[in-house]
């Protein structure tokens, strides 16, 4: 009655009699598997990679969102150097700009006679860090009062790096954020439709139904367009989190719903409730972990969905609004041809959106096979 797998194998023993191997915990069985998908366990680093950077963006950022070089606009990205006439140590030379008399356009040239130089943990601008004040940065400008812009900078002067990691902040939290109040509300309302059907079961599903027959983008659009601008930029933040989690549960409530008609009626189902488990002990307890594979896979491919909804409202300017920064905002500068043609290091929020959504999908994928009971039953055996 059980739905915890346990791996149990007959080997030899000295004696000649079968002994029992030693059996392993499920947890240990779907890590094993899930090492075994290359590709989602190398996806596991990059995602981990990605939050610990968000996380500690002020620490790991050159500069804060406020600082800016008015003079250095659309500056292209400075080469990192590690030997010079002058010496051996991590530097980057200057950057000096000419203007076209006709076309007002600027063209950047690398000033060697300007040298930068280079270092780990510099002081610079402070920040906050788990509530303490410090001044540290992972890598910058020996001098603070220098300015080097590794990934270049914006139509402003700010510096792409620093925008990036800050942004990554915003857009990477509003998807566990969403992903939680989402699982919560398909996992209850999918749990209660599947289990008890009926009247019930058909209430829940209209209002499903309901939800998915909305645009999802019109309907976006028109929820964020309602958000007042008195708003602060952390308000926006909750209210953007809210709006797309409650648009995003259907889909896990119609997978859960399905799951539980399937299965309100095995054998151990039946058995548990006629040993005089409660409802919720019944769902809680042998329903529910019955489908991790399948609740593993809406999850991890749900986290994407709400960063690009995230994306694509800052996008349109009905999400995150400046000088907040996330990189939906980012992308913004990218809306013109400009972008595409003298500053294309503008659109590196986007590569960073790609990356981040293959990377959770190809997890899901592996999470998804690592949780298949069947995965992990010949796993098992075969390790005993």
């Amino acid at each position: 009655m059980a739905t915890s797998l346990q791996t149990v194998s007959a080997v030899p023993s000295d004696d000649g009699k079968p002994a029992v191997a030693p059996q392993l915990p499920q947890r240990t069985l779907v890590w094993m598997a899930f090492r075994r998908h290359r590709l989602a366990y190398a996806s596991l680093f990059v995602i981990v990679a990605a939050y610990v950077l968000a996380m500690f963006s002020g620490f790991f950022a050159p500069y804060s969102t406020q600082h800016l070089v008015a003079d250095r606009t659309y500056a292209p990205p400075q080469a990192v150097h590690l030997f010079s006439d002058e010496g051996f140590g991590l530097h980057a030379y200057g950057q000096s700009a000419t203007q076209d008399p006709e076309t007002l356009e600027l063209t950047w040239s690398t000033d060697t006679s300007e040298r930068v130089d280079l270092g780990f943990f510099v002081q610079g601008e402070p920040y906050s860090l788990l509530g303490l004040t410090v001044d540290r940065h992972f890598f910058g400008p020996m001098d603070p009062s220098e300015t080097v812009f590794l990934l270049g900078s914006d139509r402003v002067g700010h510096d792409m790096l620093s925008m990036l990691l800050h942004g990554a902040r915003t857009s990477l939290t509003i998807g566990l954020v969403g992903v939680a109040i989402a699982f919560v509300i398909g996992i209850v309302l999918g749990s209660v439709s599947g289990y008890y059907g009926g009247r019930t079961d058909t209430v829940i599903q209209r209002i499903i139904e309901f939800f998915m027959s909305m645009p999802t983008l019109p309907l976006w659009l028109g929820l964020a367009a309602a958000l007042p601008t008195s708003w602060s930029g952390t308000q926006r933040y909750f209210a953007i989190t809210l709006i797309v989690a409650v648009i995003g549960w259907t889909d896990l409530a119609r997978v859960v719903r399905g799951r539980f008609l399937s299965l309100r009626d095995e054998q151990y189902v039946v058995a548990a409730r006629l040993d005089g488990a409660s409802t919720p002990r019944l769902i809680g307890r042998y329903l529910v972990p019955s489908m991790t594979s399948h609740l593993i896979a809406s999850v991890t491919l749900s986290v994407p969905g709400m960063i690009l909804a995230e994306t694509a409202l800052s996008f349109l300017g009905l999400g995150i609004q400046p000088p907040d920064v996330s990189w939906g905002v980012l992308l913004q500068e990218a809306q013109n041809l400009r972008a595409l043609t003298t500053a294309p290091w503008l659109l590196l929020p986007g590569l960073a959106v790609i990356i981040t959504v293959l990377a959770m999908n190809f997890i899901g994928d592996g999470l998804r096979d690592a949780a298949d009971p069947y995965q992990t039953q010949s796993l098992g055996g075969a390790r005993s």
